[in-house]
C-alpha cells in the first residue's frame, strides 16, 4: 500500500547493489520512509528484496479502466464526474497529482483538494495554467494562481510560463492518485464542467501508466512551469 512498482524496483535496486536500508529509501518521500523501514525491519537484506520484487511485480498487472460521463441532470448511466472525482481525491492515501486549466470555487475538486492539502501525510501537486487564472476576464469564483496556491498550501503549486518566446497554455486535464489511479478528462475542474457540460472521462487503475505521466511533467518542471507560493513569489 505504501510503495509503487518503481519505488519498490529502487529500492531493491540499491539493496542489491549493497546499499543500506536508509540509503535506499531516499528514494520514498520522507513522510512514508519511517512505516516502511518499520515494515521491513526483522527480515535480512535478501528477504526483503524479495519482497521487494514481489511489490513491483504485482504493481506491474493492468488492471482496469471505466468510462466516466457527466451530463445534465442525471441522465449519465455509467457514474457522474463530479461524484468520481471528489471520491477519488477523497480515498487518497499518499498522494494527489492534479492539472487542470483553470479551477472554480464552486467546484467539488476545489473543495476536496483543500482537505486533502490538511492532511500531513498527503503530498500534494497541482498544476495549472497561468493565462487562464490570472489574465483576461476572470469570473469572480475563479481564483488566481496565487490564490490557488494559498488555498492548497502545503501542497506544491506550479503554474506555465514563457517558453521559446510563447506563453505555454495548460490544457493537460487529469487527477493521479497515489501513482495508481488516473482520471483523464475533457472537463475543466469548474462548477459548470461538473454540472452543466457534456463531459467525457475515464478512470485507468495502472501503476505503470499514473507513473509515467507524472515523471514526464516532473522531467519539464523547470522548463514550462514555475513554482508558486502563497504570498505571491
Amino acid at each position: 500500500m505504501l510503495l509503487t512498482g518503481s519505488e519498490a524496483r529502487e529500492i531493491a535496486d540499491h539493496l542489491a547493489d549493497d546499499d543500506t536500508l536508509t540509503a535506499s529509501l531516499r528514494v520514498v518521500p520522507a513522510g512514508r520512509r519511517a512505516e516502511i523501514r518499520l515494515l521491513l525491519s526483522g527480515i535480512d537484506q535478501a528477504a526483503m528484496i524479495a519482497v521487494l520484487r514481489a511489490i513491483e511485480g504485482a504493481r506491474s498487472a493492468p488492471t482496469t479502466v471505466d468510462p466516466l460521463w457527466m451530463m445534465p441532470g442525471h441522465l449519465a448511466q455509467h457514474g457522474r464526474l463530479t461524484q468520481s472525482v471528489t471520491y477519488l481525491v477523497n480515498s487518497a492515501r499518499y498522494s494527489i497529482v492534479c492539472s487542470t486549466f483553470k479551477f472554480q470555487r464552486s467546484s467539488g475538486l476545489w473543495k476536496a483538494l483543500r482537505r486533502a492539502a490538511e492532511r500531513p501525510e498527503i503530498i500534494l501537486k497541482v498544476y495549472i495554467d497561468t493565462a487562464a487564472a490570472d489574465t483576461g476576464r476572470r469570473r469572480s469564483g475563479s481564483p488566481t494562481t496565487v490564490e490557488v496556491a494559498a488555498h492548497l498550501h502545503p501542497g506544491l503549486t506550479l503554474r506555465t510560463k514563457r517558453f521559446d518566446g510563447h506563453q505555454v497554455r495548460n490544457h493537460a486535464k487529469f487527477l493521479s492518485i497515489d501513482h495508481r489511479f488516473l482520471l483523464v478528462t475533457s472537463a475543466n475542474f469548474s462548477w459548470s464542467a461538473e454540472n452543466a457540460n457534456l463531459e467525457f472521462g475515464v478512470i485507468i487503475d495502472n501503476p505503470n501508466l499514473a507513473e509515467a505521466i507524472e515523471q514526464e511533467l516532473r522531467e519539464v518542471e523547470d522548463v514550462i512551469f514555475e513554482h508558486v507560493r502563497p504570498n505571491g513569489t
